[in-house]
């Protein structure tokens, strides 16, 4: 796709999975594009687990599951796990000085990249933030982390047919001054 802007208009999050399995390197790659993104005080707060396939799947798709959500990952056999790690010194002391939480900031737009990325290499994807984080952590075998922050799922779509997009009006999220 050669046009970034056609790319944000045909993305959308997928809940109908096919049989399909991404590579490997299709999720490296997907886990590149958000290696490479930006973050306050190149803090780069995060990890990457990288689950396709296998039991690893199931569980993780049990774990969104929590209080019986997301059940179309039942049908997804990728999943990019996100998790906080450690800021920098200088991103906390920053944060703490501004009351903001960079690192929370900084994995929102890594996940932004991740699935730009899987939309690039014809990939669909769906940010997911409701889970049981303990459940992820366990089956994972995720350590020295913070938080869970996220879990992208990934792989083909199923249906073909877009949703038309749903948004407020650019007048209304906007103010332009000079």
């Amino acid at each position: 796709m050669s046009d970034f802007f056609e790319m944000i208009d045909k993305r959308e999050s997928c809940r109908d999975f096919s049989d399909r399995k991404p590579t490997k390197e299709q999720l490296v790659r997907c886990v590149e594009a958000a290696r490479l993104a930006p973050s306050a005080c190149n803090s780069q707060p995060w990890h990457f687990t990288v689950v396709n396939g296998g039991e690893s799947s199931q569980k993780t798709a049990q774990a969104i599951q929590k209080l019986g959500m997301n059940k179309f990952t039942d049908n997804c056999h990728s999943f990019i796990v996100i998790s906080e790690t450690n800021a920098t010194l200088a991103a906390k002391f920053g944060g703490l000085i501004e009351n903001q939480h960079y690192a929370a900031t900084d994995i929102g737009i890594a996940a932004a990249h991740i699935i730009f990325a899987a939309e690039e290499q014809g990939l669909s994807t769906c940010v997911l933030g409701w889970f049981d984080e303990k459940k992820l952590i366990e089956s994972l075998e995720i350590k020295n982390i913070r938080r869970v922050r996220l879990v992208i799922a990934v792989g083909y779509s199923a249906g073909g047919q877009l949703r038309p997009k749903k948004r407020r009006d650019i007048n209304d999220i906007m103010d332009y001054c000079e």
